[in-house]
């Protein structure tokens, strides 16, 4: 099993920036890919940004590419970097990792989730 817990979150004005964290924990060795969603009310849960932990090839939607920035550091922490936030942005957004080969931005390749953490861009 493998315990994901997300931190960053907040409020911030649309052109700001903040910083997601996910912190891993448990059976860590397991995990092949790491990724983050996001899912703002009302909508599906979408993916933003992945990493492939062998090799560190990432991923990345297309309205975010440019501005967030996936990486990790460790097998045990994850990071989001997120940049020129634009109120669209608003969501609540997830940690997610991936025990098989292979990686991308499909909510269901991912079978490990955390809670969330909330992200709010005012206009």
């Amino acid at each position: 099993q493998v315990q994901l817990v997300e931190s960053g979150g907040g409020s911030v004005q649309a052109g700001g920036s903040l910083r997601l964290s996910c912190a891993a924990s448990g059976y860590t060795v397991s995990v092949r890919c790491m990724g983050w969603f996001r899912q703002a009310p009302g909508k599906e849960r979408e993916g933003v940004a992945a990493i492939y932990t062998i090799g560190g090839n990432t991923y990345y939607t297309d309205s975010v590419k440019g501005r967030f920035a996936i990486s990790q550091e460790t097998r045990h922490t994850l990071y989001l970097q997120m940049n020129s936030l634009k109120p669209e942005d608003t969501a609540m957004y997830y940690c997610a990792a991936r025990s098989f080969v292979g990686c991308g931005l499909y909510r269901s390749f991912y079978n490990y989730w955390g809670q969330g953490t909330q992200v709010t861009v005012a206009s």
